[in-house]
């Protein structure tokens, strides 16, 4: 189940991951007024005909869960963003990969609460699949504007195995301190 957004990113993220993707990039946006995010794979993409049905939540591949009979990733995400005042945009070409993209009105009563931004940057860059996981970070709230960008190959490049408990720590460390106000 989804309590917050950053579990319907991570959801997302995660179908780019496995979706034969070398790279997956993720785009964060907050304001005082709006959370946006984009997640784009250079995956094996989809015809309209299978981004038909991958928005029907009564219809499922069979490939990723081969027992389930209904897909609830996308069919969440659009409702939760029309429910608080966002939206949603779906680009997929066969062979070419998909871009998913949301909003959310952080005003409106229905909308989730945002979740731990880093630790969904952290969980998003430990999982298997593309050759690199790149992280665009933009917050921009009243008083303050924070924007960086971390890649998965150069995170590893620095602390080596990022599903070690150590790398982990560190890698939390680091960006919970970029979110962190001057």
């Amino acid at each position: 189940m989804h309590f917050t957004v950053s579990d319907l990113v991570l959801d997302i993220v995660q179908n780019a991951a496995e979706a034969q993707s070398k790279i997956v990039t993720v785009t964060l946006e907050e304001s005082d007024q709006e959370f946006r995010f984009t997640v784009q794979d250079d995956g094996k993409g989809m015809t309209s005909e299978e981004l038909q049905k991958a928005l029907d939540p009564f219809h499922s591949d069979g490939i990723k869960h081969p027992h389930r009979k209904v897909g609830l990733g996308l069919p969440f995400l659009v409702q939760t963003a029309e429910q608080c005042g966002g939206g949603w945009d779906i680009q997929s070409k066969k062979g070419q990969g998909t871009m998913v993209r949301a909003w959310f009105s952080l005003e409106h009563v229905d909308t989730p609460p945002l979740g731990d931004i880093p630790s969904l940057i952290r969980m998003v860059l430990l999982l298997p699949g593309p050759e690199d996981i790149v992280v665009r970070r933009n917050l921009t709230k009243a008083h303050r504007k924070t924007c960086y960008e971390v890649r998965k190959t150069e995170l590893q490049d620095v602390l080596g195995n990022l599903e070690e408990a150590g790398s982990q720590v560190l890698l939390d460390q680091y960006l919970h301190s970029l979110e962190e106000e001057d």
